[in-house]
């Protein structure tokens, strides 16, 4: 604002629209880019179109993907599939040691608030891939919503004879018990296990 010309207004409010950047986070965006060379502007400008035009949802589990076909469903057959509820969930589980299973990915989870019910998500996709499949491992997150569609889909998996299993929640691994919060130490005892 003030002195700044419409073109770099423009660039800094489009930057402002990404999450997690503010006004003063965008204006050093902006100023970067002023900065940059020719090319640099070009190549990074080529890189938001092309992925804007090249970048779809794999026909199979929803994960994002350049072809029909993701690479883990060309690649992977499992009995297991991990519902997750977006795309890059699935890129934080991949750095699991050695995940054995497909995914399938929502695109959302129930949430009444937002007018957001299980046919407004790719549940009937999900009930659609069950055959020979022996379990669903429910990969939401754990917060209402994510509990709220992971118990949805565990009912309907349990009318179906699969085995619905869920992320264990508690508390994280070098962390003090002093610093957990009631509902943390809630569901880590809830989830304990024998060793």
């Amino acid at each position: 604002m003030g002195n700044t010309v419409d073109s770099m207004e423009r660039l800094i409010y489009s930057f402002s629209k990404l999450p997690g950047v503010g006004r003063k986070t965008a204006e050093r965006y902006a100023y970067k880019v002023l900065q940059m060379k020719d090319e640099d502007v070009q190549e990074f400008a080529c890189n938001l179109t092309s992925v804007k035009s090249n970048v779809k949802f794999c026909s199979i589990c929803g994960n994002f993907t350049e072809s029909d076909v993701c690479n883990i469903c060309k690649s992977r057959q499992s009995k297991i599939i991990c519902v997750v509820k977006e795309p890059k969930d699935i890129i934080a589980i991949e750095k699991s040691k050695n995940p054995n299973f497909v995914y399938h990915v929502l695109h959302g989870t129930i949430n009444p608030m937002e007018n957001r019910g299980p046919n407004d998500i790719r549940i009937k996709e999900l009930l659609g891939r069950l055959d020979g499949v022996e379990e669903v491992i429910l990969a939401t997150n754990p917060d209402v919503e994510g509990e709220v569609t992971a118990n949805y889909i565990a009912k309907l998996l349990k009318t179906l004879g699969v085995k619905a299993t869920r992320l264990a929640t508690g508390i994280q691994m070098g962390s003090d018990l002093q610093y957990a919060d009631e509902v943390t130490l809630t569901k880590a005892l809830e989830d304990r296990k024998e060793i």
